[in-house]
């Protein structure tokens, strides 16, 4: 599509048009009257504010199960960032080609860094090695880690850090599914209250009575546990 309007960006986005319209507005794109926003146009100026039009050379640490598969995750180059290495510990990774990157051993990892220029880092590690690991990046330069290794990272201040923790992800998940299961059932007393009191005899005000008695908000008793 060579033009999008706010309304089609917005619909997909889920979001209101005319919010959309003032956020566009801080990246300097206001769109055409009648005609919409220039696709091309509008990806650059997003990509430029998150500083996607340049190159950003990453280093991919822990290349078991995990970290192969997001080796091999195409997404990377088209969003501006290039795997500068694929490093593990174990000796018998080294030289092994993975997405069509041969295994660099840990021990270079510093020196890869500086060659490189890298200021961001992926752990993909075990657990236990993934704190070392963090360390050593920032030892060597690294500002920015994403972390995909089930444990939480301690770093300087400077340092920023993403965690991804499938397992957390898939706990909200249920949670929510809990909740929407636990509503269905109290909606389904209530019409049972309901048809109770019309069919006693009751008033209209006394269904309703009865409605607002056996219906919880979003936050009834609702037993739930918590992602830690």
């Amino acid at each position: 599509m060579p033009t999008v309007s706010s309304e089609e960006l917005a619909a997909a986005a889920g979001v209101n048009s005319a919010k959309l319209r003032k956020d566009f507005s801080y990246l300097g794109s206001y769109g055409t009257r009648g005609v919409g926003y220039d696709v091309e146009y509008l990806v650059y100026q997003i990509s430029r504010e998150l500083g996607l039009t340049q190159d950003w050379p990453i280093v991919m640490v822990g290349i078991g199960n995990l970290g192969a598969a997001l080796a091999n995750y195409g997404g990377f180059a088209s969003r501006g960032f290039r795997v500068a290495a694929l490093i593990d510990a174990d000796p018998a990774m080294t030289g092994k080609s993975v997405a069509g990157m041969a295994v660099q051993h840990a021990d270079e990892l510093e020196k890869i860094i500086d060659a490189n220029g890298v200021s961001i880092g992926v752990i993909a590690t075990p657990a236990g090695a993934a704190q070392q690991v963090c360390d050593r990046l920032v030892a060597a330069g690294v500002t920015s880690i994403l972390n995909f290794a089930p444990t939480v990272l301690s770093v300087p201040d400077g340092v920023d850090v993403r965690k991804v923790d499938l397992s957390i992800e898939l706990q909200i998940l249920a949670f929510h599914e809990q909740r929407k299961a636990g509503e269905g059932q109290e909606e389904d007393v209530a019409d049972v209250d309901v048809a109770g009191a019309v069919d006693a005899g009751g008033s209209a005000a006394a269904a309703a009575a009865a409605t607002k008695q056996t219906r919880k908000g979003p936050d009834g008793d609702v037993p739930a546990v918590m992602p830690a």
